[in-house]
């Protein structure tokens, strides 16, 4: 069982935090009291393995004093359950600027006579709990996207697909339209086309006799090779940006020969380099 306690100043983007966990299938509770952790701990452990994956927030909600979180982890070590400390921070000049923006109230407001003293108050309260954290996200200067993928990267399940970015390449045929849900477009009409060959014309770019032709000439072997330069390099720099899911789309005139062949063969050369990958052909049933 792994918990991860995800604690930070107020602002910094704790709950922006907790929604992409539990996005990668962690179980999230929110303030939990620091004397239920280990208990919550004691029925993932003896549970089916519905909350293997637990995220935690804790900040100063729940008080000024941390004595009994660190008991509580100490409790979780001797339980043997492995946990781990995100602290989400941010400077202070960004954290007054997103209160502006929310008009909400900091929790120390009260205790401080300014948003700048409240903000250095929790800073002091919350260093114990800093010094001890597995993992600091500063998100002064990273986008929701950014942050998501920074997650992904950190709390993402090792040798799984889990979390990834999925990728869906598609082939169409220009005469019925570019599909709308593409992110990336290329044109493959420049490659000789099979539907001028009697005995290839009813076959498709999945069958062998076809992609034998599309790639007899070594233009379709350069233009796939110089296609995967540019999406290979692609590929991590989406995912670093936080994106979720992206349509590559390959396009011929009918969508039955050429194009398929390549987005066939594109969709398995981003197979092999471990990208979950979706293929499809938009255009296969159409005359």
């Amino acid at each position: 069982m792994e918990f991860v306690i995800i604690s930070g100043l107020s602002g910094a983007g704790k709950s922006r935090a907790a929604s992409f966990m539990e996005d990668m299938d962690y179980f999230c509770v929110d303030n939990l009291p620091a004397p239920l952790i280990p208990k919550f701990a004691e029925l993932g452990m003896a549970g089916a393995g519905e909350y293997d994956r637990v995220a935690l927030v804790t900040d100063v909600r729940t008080g000024t004093n941390f004595d009994g979180l660190f008991q509580a982890l100490d409790d979780l070590e001797r339980m043997q359950c492995s946990y781990r400390i995100l602290f989400m921070d941010a400077a202070d000049e960004t954290i007054i600027k997103r209160y502006k923006e929310t008009r909400r109230a900091h929790p120390l407001a009260e205790d401080a006579d300014s948003l700048e003293g409240a903000i250095v108050l929790e800073r002091r309260m919350l260093a114990p709990l800093r010094e001890r954290a597995d993992k600091i996200v500063d998100t002064t200067n990273l986008s929701t996207a950014k942050l998501k993928g920074v997650l992904r990267q950190m709390f993402g399940r090792e040798g799984t697909s889990e979390g990834r970015m999925e990728v869906r390449v598609t082939s169409f045929g220009f005469k019925h339209g570019v599909p709308m849900e593409a992110d990336l477009i290329f044109d493959a009409r420049f490659l000789p086309n099979p539907y001028y060959v009697t005995e290839l014309r009813s076959l498709t770019g999945l069958d062998r006799g076809v992609r034998d032709y599309v790639f007899q000439n070594g233009q379709a072997e350069e233009f796939l090779g110089r296609l995967w330069e540019l999406v290979g390099w692609l590929l991590p720099r989406y995912e670093e940006e936080g994106k979720t899911s992206l349509v590559i789309a390959v396009g011929c005139t009918g969508g039955h020969h050429r194009s398929v062949a390549i987005a066939h063969a594109l969709a398995d050369k981003i197979r092999v380099q471990g990208w979950p990958v979706a293929e499809s052909h938009r255009d296969l049933g159409r005359n």
